[in-house]
């Protein structure tokens, strides 16, 4: 499996807040239609956008034997300090040239920008579990709101504005503001509107303002993976206009934005959901969405069948869709109910190829669980929290809304498919994999209400650097022994940027875990604090670092992808077992802050890993944490918890508990 990249949308979860307040509309604007208008266009920044450094390869073989250090005995690293040295200076050297001088020549673009689409596009995995995470909105604050047909209607109308929004070039740049009162403001944007494209970026960089790469938002909608022997494609029509809906395993399509491109009014796209969730049809024999949860060649076997079997025009209509609503006829139990039922679900009711899959249960609980080849949490995490601001601050209709007297009849359509024997054994055998890999899966989820951001920030240290601490510490206590981590980062600040990994798991967090679970009693209060602190800023360093591009996980793929393009062998660098096994990251963790969402969840990306999803709120931790058979969630929650709680006690100069 694929190390999975998912939120950490930027260091200490600053990039990505709720947007700016509404511009002042201008005669002819219909606010009814978008979310905003921006002064600045919304791409205003994409051509000036700095390019993504390739980190010197000194650099990169550094900080790569550093994050091994903990990992390694000292014979193991002796020998893979000996194949970094050869590496280095041999054909590590010759790569590293050849990739700068790709780079140079391929200056609209990053140099880990195509291998990275090609790693993920050529995985032959199924994307559920293995790729695909969600995130799940907070509930609206009004409660009456959450009626499953009212969620559903607001939040349909809100994500319909923000595609308007966004293609009318009037959505607020994603910028990272350092001095906000410099340059969030009017004055600034009015000046920098006129600015060239070419050189808007350094007018931002002036006032301390990052503007971010947004290439990826153009596939949040009308976009889906389309499975291909050997490699998948991503498809999208921005010309399609029609909603694709799922219910009870059926597909329901109908028009949201009208033949002029404006949205349909919130009462007919409320009267269609009413009339779709008042369908009495039982659930399908052989619901068809569970061939999207196949390995990637079969499903593309399969999709070919179904294409020369007379389902083209019916699987177009699908894979056009603005995107995909999922209507779950269940309440939502408690939080690892929910985890379950938005990261995989019964596999009924999830188009799991589409780029995003917006699900509302029936008690209105919202989640989206997107699929991850096309793009990374910056610009899902955007799309989810304007679609929380607009549909709770401006909702298109209320409980007590009726629904428009129109014939639902005849303007949605529900797809019928043609399906030969094969058909229906390869959906038979596809469920009978998904029933048993599911259940494999164990989720749970703690809340440590103690502690917290503004604890932490008393304390001076990261509060990300803490909950890291926390899963080191979990670990060794549990398990005995320190492994690799992974913590992804995004590198948005450049032009065609995905992700760059945090290495939480170093000399300093094992020496600080080892004196917490094993030899507590032996160091005082003031010693443990001091060993936190060097933990916290050793891990601000790697996070900055990352996020400027300069770690070493992308540096040492492209050269490993560039050495297998050219037919060279592969260097025996990339053969050492502590290559192996630092990127067998048993701990994959990843964190997001915003209102607008209560949590994110994620499988392990390797059978015998936890996947953690984490949140550090003003007062309280949550983290919701996912294994397989080999690995007990519970147990490793109650451990984390117990690490939280003894570096709470320290910070207070407490003793620790044993």
């Amino acid at each position: 499996m694929v190390a999975r990249l998912l939120l950490r949308a930027w260091p200490q979860g600053l990039a990505v807040g709720l947007a700016a307040p509404c511009r002042t509309l201008s005669a002819g604007f219909e606010p009814g239609q978008y979310l905003q208008r921006s002064i600045v266009p919304t791409m205003h920044y994409q051509d000036s956008l700095p390019r993504l450094p390739i980190p010197r390869l000194e650099d990169t073989i550094g900080r790569y034997l550093r994050a091994q250090k903990p990992l390694l005995d000292d014979g193991q690293f002796r020998k893979t300090e000996q194949l970094c040295k050869s590496f280095e200076n041999g054909i590590g050297k010759k790569l590293h040239e050849q990739l700068v001088a790709q780079d140079k020549q391929n200056k609209h673009t990053s140099y880990i920008s195509g291998p990275w689409f090609d790693m993920y596009l050529t995985a032959r995995d199924s994307i559920v579990l293995n790729f695909n995470p969600f995130l799940a909105f907070s509930p609206d604050p009004k409660s009456e709101y959450n009626d499953q047909l009212t969620r559903a209607t607001n939040m349909t109308v809100s994500a319909i504005r923000f595609l308007k929004t966004l293609r009318a070039d009037l959505l607020e740049p994603e910028v990272f503001h350092l001095n906000p009162a410099k340059s969030d403001t009017d004055t600034f944007k009015r000046l920098i509107r006129f600015v060239p494209s070419a050189l808007s970026w350094y007018g931002a960089y002036l006032v301390k303002a990052y503007p971010l790469d947004m290439s990826q938002y153009f596939r949040l909608f009308n976009s889906t993976r389309l499975p291909g022997p050997g490699r998948d494609e991503l498809f999208t029509d921005d010309k399609a206009r029609h909603l694709l809906v799922l219910r009870k395993g059926h597909f329901y399509v109908f028009d949201v934005l009208d033949q002029d491109g404006n949205i349909v009014s919130a009462s007919e796209i409320q009267a269609h959901l009413k009339y779709i969730l008042s369908d009495k049809s039982p659930a399908p024999e052989f619901p068809l969405a569970y061939l999207t949860s196949e390995n990637r060649d079969i499903w593309a076997e399969l999709r070919e069948k179904l294409v020369s079997g007379g389902n083209e025009e019916t699987l177009r209509k699908v894979d056009s869709a603005v995107f995909c609503l999922c209507l779950d006829d269940f309440p939502i139990k408690d939080f690892i109910h929910l985890s379950h039922s938005m990261l995989h679900g019964d596999g009924t009711n999830r188009w799991f190829d589409k780029s995003f899959n917006l699900i509302i249960a029936k008690d209105g609980t919202a989640a989206i669980h997107f699929e991850h080849a096309w793009g990374d949490g910056v610009a899902v995490l955007r799309f989810l929290n304007e679609v929380f601001k607009d549909s709770t601050q401006a909702p298109a209709v209320t409980p007590w809304s009726q629904p428009a007297s129109t014939d639902s009849s005849h303007a949605v359509q529900k797809l019928s498919f043609k399906l030969n024997d094969a058909l229906k054994t390869g959906i038979s055998t596809a469920k009978e994999k998904f029933d048993a890999t599911v259940k494999t899966l164990t989720i749970d989820y703690i809340q440590v209400q103690r502690g917290g951001k503004e604890f932490l920030k008393k304390q001076k240290v990261s509060p990300d650097s803490v909950a890291q601490l926390a899963f080191q510490m979990a670990f060794l206590r549990q398990y005995g022994q320190t492994v690799a981590t992974y913590e992804s980062c995004s590198t948005a600040a450049f032009k065609h940027g995905r992700t760059e990994t945090i290495r939480p798991a170093s000399v300093f967090t094992k020496r600080c875990s080892e004196a917490f679970v094993r030899e507590s009693s032996k160091h005082s209060a003031a010693a443990l604090r001091q060993m936190m602190a060097e933990c916290s800023q050793y891990h601000n360093q790697l996070t900055r670092e990352a996020a400027m591009g300069q770690g070493f996980d992308r540096h040492l793929f492209a050269l490993r992808y560039l050495a297998t393009a050219k037919g060279i062998v592969l260097p025996e660098l990339y053969q050492d077992p502590a290559y192996k096994q630092i990127n067998h990251n048993i701990l994959s963790t990843s964190t997001l802050s915003s209102p607008a969402v209560s949590f994110g969840g994620f499988a392990p990306v390797v059978p015998d890993g936890f996947g953690i999803g984490y949140n550090v709120h003003d007062n309280w931790i949550g983290c919701n944490v996912s294994a397989y058979q080999s690995r007990n969630a519970r147990e490793f929650l109650q451990c984390v918890e117990k690490a939280l709680e003894d570096m709470f006690d320290a910070f207070e100069g407490k003793a620790i508990k044993t």
